[in-house]
């Protein structure tokens, strides 16, 4: 069956915590009637943001340029908890009475500045020998991963202890999750993520995304919120 072309391109979504990525792909499917529907990178269910939807065979195609273009974050990080998914949803594994100094956190910030090498964490669908780390995570396996290269430009935009307010600019393949990890071992309270909101993907912002909320409405026309081209 051929695709209305009038249904399909890219729409930029935010969104909202508790909401799975393709819980918004499942949506658009049934709304549109188009089956070819696609996302370029997912977001944890705890977090919110831009994400990507691709509308038909045409766009879908393009998901590559999307998946490879940098994004921006406005993180927060909980000093004093470590958690086995490194983020607000796992298993709490130790706690820390030290609070670090706001010159100490500002002294281990520079270590994630330009480029950098991170470990991802074993809760994440990173493939390993064909085998996404997570389901081998959730049987209780820890494998060792290789650290990948990437890129950062980490800004602190408040701290009140226990809360690390970050804005990170990031390359394809960060885990802010590893950030807020490493950041916490560095500091020795150690830490987690706590929540996290993707600001910026490529060339779409947060201020021109379609609401979740206004895409579950059965009545709302996404349409007129349609990219054709980027």
């Amino acid at each position: 069956m051929s695709e209305n072309p009038t249904l399909c391109g890219i729409l930029p979504v935010n969104k909202k915590a508790g909401v799975s990525s393709f819980s918004l792909v499942s949506l658009l499917r049934k709304k549109s009637k188009i089956e070819k529907i696609g996302h370029a990178g997912t977001l944890d269910p705890f977090a919110t943001g831009v994400m990507i939807l691709l509308i038909g065979r045409v766009y879908t195609r393009l998901s590559d340029r999307f998946l490879t273009a940098d994004k921006q974050y406005r993180a927060r990080i909980r000093l004093g908890e470590t958690t086995d998914t490194y983020d607000s949803d796992g298993q709490i594994l130790s706690t820390s009475d030290k609070v670090p100094t706001l010159e100490e956190l500002e002294r281990a910030l520079l270590s994630f500045q330009g480029e950098c090498m991170q470990v991802p964490p074993m809760f994440s669908a990173k493939k390993v020998q064909g085998k996404k780390l997570y389901e081998l995570a959730r049987k209780g396996v820890v494998i060792e991963r290789e650290p990948v290269k990437v890129k950062l430009q980490t800004r602190l935009l408040g701290y009140e202890y226990p809360e690390v307010d970050l804005l990170v600019d990031c390359s394809k393949g960060t885990y802010i999750r590893s950030l807020a990890q490493d950041l916490g071992e560095m500091l020795g309270s150690g830490a987690h993520l706590s929540a996290l909101v993707r600001t910026q993907s490529g060339a779409f912002t947060l201020e021109e995304c379609v609401s979740a909320d206004s895409l579950a409405d059965p009545s709302f026309d996404y349409r007129p919120y349609l990219r054709k081209c980027v």
